[in-house]
């Protein structure tokens, strides 16, 4: 299951980035919901919200430990819970995504936009919500000490 969910997501992550590269870049930007969302085309060459422009190969570095520290605590740890799995999983496949855009294209592909909110891709929403739900597992799970 872990491995159907991972590559699930880096792919659903690729696709939609080749669709925003190859189809959206073209157009810049296409109104979903008047003044909430829009699908945006976006050369991220940042991290979140813009930070540390540039910085590939810093980013490719910090993509590595953080993949090789999941991979090797989920080879290692087989009695972990079905949730804390999927939110290193979620991580995993995030980390994965945007450094596969950031070696291939010197930059992430970034499209959802919600206007008040930076341009984000499918790889951030896996990212995000598996950082909430380790977050949860470490503060409230009781299974997990």
């Amino acid at each position: 299951m872990n491995i159907a969910l991972f590559i699930f997501l880096v792919l659903l992550d690729q696709i939609t980035k080749y669709y925003a590269l190859n189809f959206l870049s073209k157009v810049g930007s296409i109104p979903i919901i008047d003044n909430i969302f829009n699908l945006t085309y976006v050369e991220n060459r940042g991290a979140a919200f813009g930070m540390l422009q540039n910085q590939k190969w810093f980013f490719v570095l910090v993509a590595i430990v953080v993949v090789s520290f999941i991979v090797y605590h989920l080879k290692t740890n087989k009695n972990i819970s079905r949730l804390y799995q999927v939110s290193l999983i979620l991580i995993l496949a995030g980390a994965i995504g945007n450094v596969i855009d950031r070696i291939r294209l010197n930059f992430v592909v970034d499209f959802f936009d919600f206007i008040v909110w930076p341009v984000f891709n499918v790889a951030d929403i896996c990212v995000v919500i598996g950082g909430i739900l380790l977050s949860y597992i470490i503060l409230f799970d009781k299974e997990h000490e």
